[in-house]
């Protein structure tokens, strides 16, 4: 019976590993093929035509579906098998890269971009879930892992479409990452449906409001919003600040100096997540951004920017998925509710901000623009601050 029991333990750890590999494979392409969009729009203009109005639906077209989609999953939870909603994500996710590489139009490529956004948003509501429920002592370790594999992805995207204009056509650049997800939906389909225990329990209205009001996934909210924020500001506007502070070309790499800090940050938040205690860590890494981004845009120049930039990304990374794994820890049978929440946040903060700073950018300037983003970090150290106030300062890591 020992024996049995053994065996069965090292066929379930085996299962969970290749479900833990699927789900990082997935994360990490969708991150490609997130920032293939940004880095694609500049030769959408050659290809076909299109003026710069249409060019800027291309952020809101692959935004809008994923949104709806990943609040739809978050509500719909345990009333359906999580097994077959990815695999639904991964292949739809592939299938609307290789349309948008065929499209003979720009229309159709907003109509491919959407369709992928949905099933992104189907993919990505349920696989992080899935990894609360596979790993429920580790969440901290696992969701930073998670985006770190997310960031490993976002850093190539670009460099695959550069390769592919490198070879004649920004195409193959859709092509191959679509192909890619081929092999990852085939690892799902052939594995059986992971052990999850009890999985998710469906949610009511009565139930968003009751967990809504928990400070755990308040703090959660709030600090999503202020750190995805941060990023978006970063994205749009990082580039348009170094023109000038970066010699020559290097102007645009600052934005990859800050995306390279990303996996060593989210790898080292997973590591140190259960051991100092995920409200400490988020705590500490607020604390420690809020300095670097100041030291970056009011005292650093030259080559000391990109170390400051280094700095940034490095804390800046770690919050949103220690920040997740500490609400989860609070109400883990409501993983994906608690992880649409925060998508949703993350997909408001990334929006908004930009265009507040774009106001600001227009009038004092760039410099001024970036400064500000010393204000959400304030915000979001002072939740933090408050809510430690109510707890032991470590939380809910086990």
């Amino acid at each position: 019976m020992a024996a049995a029991t053994g065996e069965d333990r090292t066929r379930t750890d085996a299962i969970r590993r290749r479900w833990t590999l699927a789900v990082f494979g997935y994360v990490a392409l969708e991150g490609a093929a997130l920032q293939m969009r940004g880095a694609v729009v500049p030769v959408l203009r050659e290809t076909f035509g299109a003026p710069a109005w249409q060019l800027g639906l291309v952020a809101p077209a692959g935004t809008v579906g994923f949104v709806l989609l990943v609040a739809v999953v978050g509500a719909v939870a345990g009333r359906f098998e999580a097994h077959r909603l990815f695999l639904a994500g991964i292949v739809g996710t592939g299938v609307g890269l290789l349309a948008m590489g065929l499209a003979p139009s720009f229309g159709l490529f907003l109509a491919a971009l959407v369709g992928r956004g949905v099933f992104s948003g189907i993919g990505r509501g349920s696989d992080r879930p899935l990894l609360s429920h596979l790993y429920p002592g580790a969440r901290g370790r696992l969701f930073g892992y998670y985006d770190m594999a997310w960031a490993v992805g976002a850093t190539l995207g670009p460099l695959a479409v550069s390769a592919a204009l490198r070879l004649g056509d920004w195409r193959l650049a859709f092509y191959a990452v679509g192909v890619a997800f081929l092999p990852v939906a085939a690892l799902v389909r052939s594995l059986p449906a992971p052990d999850v225990g009890g999985g998710d329990r469906p949610l009511d209205l009565a139930g968003l409001r009751r967990i809504g009001r928990r400070p755990e996934v308040l703090a959660m909210a709030l600090g999503i919003l202020f750190t995805t924020g941060v990023e978006g500001g970063l994205f749009t506007w990082l580039t348009t600040y170094a023109e000038g502070r970066f010699p020559g070309s290097l102007a645009t790499a600052s934005l990859s100096v800050l995306l390279v800090a990303y996996v060593p940050g989210r790898f080292a938040a997973g590591r140190l997540a259960e051991r100092v205690g995920y409200l400490r860590l988020s705590l500490a890494l607020a604390g420690l951004c809020l300095v670097a981004v100041g030291y970056t845009f009011f005292l650093a120049t030259g080559l000391r920017l990109a170390a400051g930039l280094f700095a940034v990304g490095f804390t800046l990374s770690g919050l949103y998925p220690t920040l997740l794994a500490h609400a989860t820890e609070a109400v883990p049978e409501h993983s994906a509710a608690l992880n649409a929440i925060g998508l949703v946040a993350a997909a408001a903060g990334i929006a908004g901000v930009p265009v507040l700073m774009g106001f600001v950018v227009d009038g004092p300037g760039i410099v001024r623009a970036m400064r500000l983003l010393v204000v959400p970090l304030v915000a979001m150290v002072l939740v933090l601050a408050v809510l430690a106030t109510g707890t032991d300062g470590g939380s809910t890591g086990p």
